[in-house]
This record gives structure tokens, sequence and C-alpha cells, in this order.
């Protein structure tokens, strides 16, 4: 007869090895994604910016990455800023209007800090008058704002329009507004300047503002432009704090305009007062000669231009203007440009004219265009921004394209926008920011120490041994975490967590000794905190080694007891 017990030996020896190989096989932890990623800037700043079909606004690092978002109950109505407190200052697109019916519709702005919240919300809408496009925040707390008003027929016509250059609705002129914020949902109109004020026509006689066009290039010409209801259609407004002027880009002239804000609102709307004298005249324009009789089309320079704004101090080329130059016009193949001028202003703030001459400069200081023209065209939107190391950041926002241009037209940074869809990405205009400007702040909160770790303080070595902590964060982020364990090791980056999230970690050590135990956090934007207080352990004594069939027959006894039980049976049969 065969002896089967040695084959049963065997069999049940294997049978052990799996059950307490099964056993001993770690489970599979629970753990979080580890982030690689760095949400610290490099030295190329932050970029901010509001698709026009999103009702969010996305902050990016230079890694572009997004690091904030701010959600809106609005679509934006175009141009968002992030002012030194860190809030949001951003207009809004409340619908389309019944009497302004036209690109760049608003009708209010919003300020939201940074956790969301709307602490301001001004609406101005009425059947007579529409912000749109742009904004300006003075350091007074004010904001300015760029809005349609509405005049009748009779009005225009009395004015000096040529009646077949008006509608039957009516022309909407610009105005520009300041606006004190005065509640929550209110704000006090403590200054303003309309177009209205500073008319010229040679088109009639015996109507209003009648004179000689060419001897006044500081008028605006009534009878000047398309015959359309939107008639300046001014798209951007910039504010010179050392001037105290305003820079406003007027579309429809293919020009941009130069106004003294040190005037009272009865001085704005006259030709004398303020620091020039003129009141609310035009101190300069350029780009279009042909608008005040001081050129050809050989002299025109600006082709439906957007985001027209003084170069800021400590930036290459500061106190000249740079505007994006769409092109739309243009004679020959259409093509954009980036433009910068030097204008030709005293360091009293003002603007050299030869009687008889259209303004300066003849030609422009600075040009990008791609290098073949006609590859970089957006006819709409955009626009463009000079920064501290001498590079241009644009906005073709018409293909919702950022890029980083060098002095010498070199890209060095870009970036296609996918919000709200690749094929739904346009975008007004972008704002780059550095990293060490103060409305930043809020990003390089580091969070709060870790509480001292809690665990075993007096131990084995070869056991592991598990220990806890916590903290919270500022901005209520996200949070990684890094336990030391004093012999020359750490756990690396574990995480994220929610802030005030309990983390915990495991460590064995080898070698008998006394450890200092400590633990750092670092949110989701890279800003750590400093280490924890250390939690000293002792790993006082040797563990007696064990085989893992030992430790495993050690904690399930039952088992053990019955493969005793197999094996004596085999042996007696």
């Amino acid at each position: 007869m065969y002896n089967w017990r040695p084959v049963m030996k065997i069999l049940l020896f294997i049978i052990a090895i799996f059950i307490v190989s099964s056993s001993l096989t770690p489970a599979l932890e629970s753990k979080k994604n580890i982030s690689n990623k760095s949400y610290i800037s490099e030295d190329g700043g932050y970029t901010l910016f509001s698709p026009e079909n999103s009702f969010t606004t996305y902050l990016i690092n230079y890694n572009k990455e997004v690091v904030h978002v701010w959600q809106s109950q609005y679509l934006p109505g175009h141009s968002v800023y992030l002012l030194e407190n860190g809030h949001l200052l951003r207009t809004v697109f409340l619908g389309a209007h019944p009497v302004f019916l036209a690109g760049g519709m608003g009708g209010g702005v919003q300020e939201i800090n940074w956790n969301g919240t709307v602490v301001w919300d001004f609406k101005y809408s009425s059947d007579t008058y529409l912000s749109h496009h742009d904004i300006q925040y003075l350091s007074n707390g004010n904001v300015l704002l760029i809005a349609w008003e509405l005049r009748s027929y009779a009005e225009a016509v009395t004015a000096g329009r040529n009646p077949d250059l008006v509608s039957m609705f009516g022309l909407w002129p610009d105005h520009i507004i300041e606006v004190e914020p005065t509640s929550p949902t209110s704000g006090d109109i403590v200054w303003e300047w309309h177009v209205w004020d500073h008319l010229i026509q040679d088109y009639d006689p015996t109507k209003q503002n009648y004179g000689v066009v060419e001897d006044h290039p500081e008028l605006i010409d009534i009878n000047f432009g398309r015959a359309t209801m939107d008639w300046n259609h001014i798209n951007s407004i910039e504010y010179n704090p050392e001037f105290d002027q305003i820079l406003l880009s007027v579309h429809n002239f293919n020009e941009i305009w130069v106004i003294d804000h040190s005037t009272t609102t009865e001085e704005a709307a006259s030709h004398t007062g303020g620091n020039s004298e003129k009141g609310g005249d035009l101190l300069y324009r350029w780009g279009n000669p042909i608008a005040y009789r001081a050129g050809t089309t050989a002299n025109q320079k600006l082709y439906g231009q957007h985001d027209a704004r003084w170069i800021e101090p400590g930036c290459p080329g500061e106190g000249n203007i740079l505007v994006f130059n769409n092109g739309l016009g243009r004679p020959g193949v259409p093509y954009s440009s980036v433009d910068e001028i030097a204008p030709p202003v005293d360091n009293n703030g003002s603007y050299y004219i030869e009687p008889g001459s259209a303004f300066g400069p003849d030609e422009q200081l600075w040009i990008y265009t791609a290098e073949n023209p006609p590859d970089f065209y957006a006819y709409m939107i955009s626009g463009a921004q000079r920064i501290t190391n001498g590079n241009t950041v644009i906005c073709d926002g018409k293909h919702g394209r950022f890029f980083e241009v060098t002095y010498d037209k070199q890209t060095v940074w870009e970036y296609i926008n996918p919000y709200p869809s690749p094929a739904l990405n346009n975008v007004f205009k972008i704002e780059r920011y550095p990293s060490n400007y103060s409305g930043l702040a809020n990003l390089i909160l580091q969070p709060e120490n870790p509480e001292r770790p809690i665990g075993t303080v007096n131990g084995e070595i070869g056991i592991k041994y598990n220990y806890s902590s916590s903290t919270t964060d500022p901005q209520d982020d996200q949070l990684y975490f890094m336990f030391d364990w004093g012999d020359n090791s750490n756990s690396g980056w574990i995480g994220p967590y929610n802030s005030g999230e309990i983390v915990n970690a495991s460590h064995r050590w080898t070698r008998k000794g006394n450890y200092n135990i400590k633990v750092k956090a670092k949110d989701i934007h890279g800003h750590e905190s400093q280490w924890s207080e250390p939690l000293s352990v002792t790993m006082p004594k040797d563990r007696i080694f064990k085989t893992p069939v030992q430790k495993f027959l050690e904690h399930h006894a039952f088992l053990y007891k019955m493969i005793q039980l197999l094996l004596q049976w085999v042996e007696l049969s």
C-alpha cells in the first residue's frame, strides 16, 4: 500500500505557508495622492483672466496651474482686476439690454473677496445709460466706469450731427463716471465726464457746436465715424496718478484719448479748469489724425484697438503708452500688432502739438507682430501689458491665447485658455501680477504649525508605531504633511488632507536610541509651515526576532492547533 504520509506532510506544509503568506501580505492602504506640483509661481508671476463665456474667474501661476478661482452669478462684462487687498474687481453682464444692445454690454461692477463673498455690488443700468467694457480702480477706493448715455434723434441733430448719420433710435455717446462705494449695494457718483460736452461740427452753422474742426484737436467732431448708435465705443480706461489723467481707447475713432481727471464735474463739462486749465477737453489724441482733419489714411496708425495703458513705473518704457492694435480695417492683409509709443508729454503732464499738425509721435517706438504678420490676427477684444523684466504679456482674446514675448520678440511663455471649453475660450484681456504683489498675500500665507505628534513614546526596535498630528490653514486650503522620524528618514509629503483633518503616519526604528519626531505642513500652493514641537521617543531594547510563521502562529492559535492535530492524524494513519 502506498505511504501517503510524506505527501500529506508536504501538502499541509504548503497550505500552512499559503495561509501565513496570505495573511502577512500588507493590506493596501488607502493613501491619498501625493502631488509634486509647485503652486509657487516663478518670477513670471500670476495671470488673472475671466473667460467671456464663463461665470468663473481664474488665477494661474507661471506653471499654468490654476491656483485660485472666483465664482459669480454673472458673466463678465468684460474686464477683471485683482486689487491690492486681495479682492477681485469684476465687471458684470446683466444680460441683453433693451436699448444698448451692442458688444461690451455690462451694467455693473462687483467687488468679491478672496473667499468668494460679494462685498460690493453696484449696478449702472437704466433705459438711458449702461456701463460697458472696462473699469479702473483708484487709490481712494473709488471706481471709474465707462458708460453709454442715450441722446435722442432730435438732440443729436440739434448738436450738429448730420441727420443721415443718426438712427431714429438716437445716438449713444460715451461718458465716464467715478463712483464712491457707500454701501454693499450702492455708490455715489462723485465725478463725471461726458463726450457730449466737448463737441464740434462744421456741417450746419445753424446748429450747436459749429466751428472749424481742424482748428480744435481738443474737441470731438460729432460727424466723424460711422452711422451707428454706438458712436465712440470706448473699450478701455486707464488712470495715471502722476498726472491725474485718464487714458481712453476709442475703438470707433481708431484713436486713444487723454483727459484731465483733476477737474471738478463742473470743470469737466467746460473748457477751463483742472491742472491742464483745459477743463474736460482732450489733452492728447493719437492713432488717427483724420478724426480732427490733421492727416490722411497714410497717417493712420491704429485700427480697432483695445487695452491702451501707460507702462507702469519700474517697467522698461515706463510712462510710454502700450496698445493692442487689432488691425481691423488695416490696409492690405489684416494682422494684429502690439504698439508702444512715447507721447510728447513734459514733466507737468502737458502734451505738445505743433499748430496745424497732428499730435506726435509720427511712428511707434516698438511694434510686435508675428514673424509672418497675418499669423497673428485678433480682430476683436485682446490686450497687452509690459512687465518688470521688459517682456510683454499679450492676450489674443479671440482665440484665448496668452503669450509672453521678449523685447526681441521671442516667445518665452504661452497658454491656451481651456475654459469653459476650447471652442468657447474668448477672453477680453488678461492681467499679470508679480509674485510679490500685495493682492496675492493670501496665496503665500503659510499653514499653522502642526501640533506635536501623538503616539508611543517607549517602544521596541523593529515594531511599527503610528503617530498623528493636525493643523489648519488660514485659507482653508488642503494640506500635505511630512513626518521627520529623527533617524535621518522622513515620511515624504503625504496628502492632501482637509484643513483641520487628523493625519496618521507610521514608522519602524531599527536601532536603539532616543529620537525626536516632528512634523510640518505644506498647503496646495507650496507654502510650508515651521516644524512642530518634537515628540521624544525611546527605543530601549532589542526586539526578539521571530519568523513570519512564528508571528502568524502566535496570533492565530486556533490554526496552529488545527495544524498540530492534522500532523498527528497523518502520523497515526
